[in-house]
């Protein structure tokens, strides 16, 4: 998940953790293990993060200079135990007797299990935003408290505390990091809660969310929204610049996702449950400014058959055997007049022509929403070996400034092709990433095509990237892999003229062959002796 490079203290933090917590997991399967650990990572901050003000709240009414000074204990006290001085910080009210440090003492307890569980019932009772959130099975028979307590001693560390009260964004990157070490241990099921952060990340720095409402709608654990936070605050801006909404089907990831939000200390809608896209939207009436996803690849059963003529297929009816185009028109539609999306598809929604695909595909270009399209490298996501693509969509090829300052340019009629499969590094022998360089490459390309003046004016480089227009698209059957496009890699020119080249070249071939033809003779003579001293005798 971290680029190349020497790893910081941060990171090795988070991997001393999570060596510590995987060692518990004894033969427990990932997938239950995940929502035991990350339940508990997530009552740590909120514990910690009410200890924390509450702290500051005591020093404050102790403090003569303070407007907060209070003249008696009892003033003090009633001070500390307003719920209306956490709450208007953001800071979770987290009840007597279910903090983390109530919970450290009695660790070795053998009903360490129902304490936890105490705890969580408790904290969702206290805060309404949390109802249904939290995981509350801990008292099960195979959660030994050996594991439990042991957990609970990994997360309270000096070393964590210590890096904590630097700033509590580093439970963040430890959630984050626990995520994408549960996606690599889970395999084949990860894609349903965790796209990989290089991706995320080339999202964010290619569609630039720096202000507006960021809308995901199979929206996994949550990652796209911390990734879009993220690109905010390191240009300059505030996490209040964007609204993020979201939704998700899965109930497990749902609130996977509302625990790693509420964590990064995100307000985020995610509808008022879990609940599918396609057949209860909770989100009918927003436009968003940008939209960010990755659905679920070329899934089958989405019930397209109950939805034959839904307003959203504007481009045609998608078939129920396959949803990608369903995904594509239902962000389309709930994309604002100037947003742009950006959509993770399998490499087979780029040239697939059956059950009406293809038509489909032939109006979304013919009506100039397709903006561009990436060919990804392999093995970037967990589990999953199937190529895969960016979509970038939009209904706004205009040259108007946007909203938030960035220029663009006219692009009326044009797709920008980029072939990326040969980036990225191997970070283990399964799984490949991007490094901070192939992400910066793609992006600016992209952005330098749309018209920044802050970037290089944007050229065709053969085998990389290409400008093209919708005739050109038409005249390849509308197929829109980014390969029959950019043509292949310009060789380097060495300076030998080409007549004298291809002499050199032909008597090289020659030389060889004559050469192979002589080894041969005498691999044959060889074995003729030997055929020879054996019939001897």
């Amino acid at each position: 998940m971290a680029a190349r490079g020497t790893k910081t203290n941060a990171l090795g933090l988070e991997d001393a953790l999570w060596e510590s917590a995987n060692r518990l997991r004894s033969s427990m399967d990932a997938a239950e293990y995940k929502h035991v650990v990350l339940g508990l990572l997530f009552l740590k901050y909120v514990s910690d993060k009410f200890e924390f003000r509450q702290q500051h709240l005591a020093q404050m009414v102790a403090d003569e200079s303070s407007d907060y000074f209070m003249p008696t204990e009892d003033a003090r006290k009633a001070v500390l135990e307003d719920r209306d001085e956490y709450t208007a910080e953001g800071v979770f009210w987290v009840p007597a007797g279910h903090r983390w440090s109530d919970l450290r003492k009695v660790a070795k307890q053998t009903d360490i299990g129902q304490r936890i569980d105490a705890a969580m019932e408790a904290i969702e009772k206290e805060n309404p935003s949390l109802k249904g959130v939290l995981p509350k099975n801990y008292a099960r028979r195979e959660l030994t408290a050996a594991t439990l307590g042991g957990l609970i001693d990994t997360f309270s560390r000096d070393d964590l505390a210590a890096a904590e009260h630097s700033g509590l964004d580093v439970l963040g990157r430890v959630y984050e990091y626990f995520l994408a070490q549960f996606a690599s241990n889970e395999g084949k099921n990860a894609g349903e809660f965790y796209t990989p952060r290089s991706v995320v990340s080339l999202l964010a720095d290619m569609l630039r969310p720096y202000n507006g409402r960021v809308f995901d709608p199979c929206c996994g654990s949550g990652g796209m929204f911390v990734q879009a936070e993220h690109f905010v605050e390191t240009h300059g801006g505030n996490r209040n610049d964007i609204s993020v909404f979201g939704q998700e089907s899965n109930p497990t990831t749902w609130r996977l996702a509302k625990m790693n939000l509420a964590i990064r200390g995100i307000e985020a809608n995610l509808g008022a449950e879990w609940a599918d896209s396609f057949h209860d939207d909770q989100h009918p009436d927003l436009r968003a400014d940008f939209i960010m996803a990755n659905p679920p690849f070329n899934i089958s059963t989405w019930g397209g058959e109950r939805l034959a003529d839904d307003p959203r297929w504007v481009y045609g009816t998608p078939p129920p055997g396959n949803a990608n185009y369903a995904w594509l028109q239902t962000m389309l539609a709930h994309l604002s007049p100037t947003g742009t999306m950006g959509v993770v598809l399998a490499n087979g929604s780029l040239t697939v022509n059956s059950s009406g695909q293809g038509e489909i595909r032939q109006r979304m270009v013919d009506a100039d929403v397709v903006e561009c399209i990436v060919a990804m490298p392999s093995q970037l996501f967990y589990g999953v070996q199937i190529p895969v693509s960016l979509w970038l969509c939009t209904k706004d090829k205009s040259g108007k400034k946007t909203k938030d300052g960035q220029m663009r340019r006219p692009r009326f009629g044009e797709v920008l092709f980029i072939d990326a499969r040969d980036m990225g590094y191997m970070e283990n022998r399964t799984h490949r990433n991007l490094s901070p360089e192939d992400t910066a490459r793609i992006a600016d390309t992209y952005n330098a095509w749309r018209g920044d003046p802050d970037l290089p004016p944007y050229e065709d480089v053969p085998g990389f990237c290409a400008s093209v227009t919708k005739e050109q698209v038409a005249g390849a059957g509308f197929a829109l892999s980014p390969g029959r496009y950019v043509g292949t890699e310009e060789a380097e020119d060495d300076g030998e003229p080409v007549e004298e080249k291809i002499a050199r070249l032909s008597d090289e071939i020659r030389t060889g062959l004559a050469l192979r033809e002589g080894l041969r003779d005498q691999v044959l003579a060889v074995v003729e002796l030997l055929e020879s001293e054996v019939a001897d005798g």
